[in-house]
């Protein structure tokens, strides 16, 4: 099990992500491979101070990227929706 500072990888800053923000008070986070929802949670108020009411987790199928004749992979990586309480926030996403 990935420690709390490892669960959350990065912020993921798109205008898709930044929509749902301003819409839905959503955030989007690349998380550990191995993180499950409930500590996904606890990193999230423990890092950034705030309470979490929901979080729904996707897994990310890696894109086939091609270089000249050779074509590759790019990892498979693990996507997480957080929402938080009614008045909180956090501050990375706002411009």
């Amino acid at each position: 099990m990935p420690t709390m500072f490892r669960t959350v990888v990065r912020p993921i800053i798109t205008e898709k992500s930044s929509a749902a923000y301003q819409d839905r008070g959503e955030y989007h986070f690349e998380v550990h491979p191995d993180a499950t929802k409930p500590a996904i949670r606890e990193a999230i108020e423990q890092l950034f101070g705030v309470k979490v009411t929901g979080v729904w987790t996707s897994n990310q199928r890696g894109k086939t990227k091609r270089v000249g004749k050779s074509v590759g992979r790019r990892a498979n990586w693990k996507k997480a929706i957080v929402t938080l309480a009614e008045g909180d926030k956090l501050e990375i996403f706002e411009g």
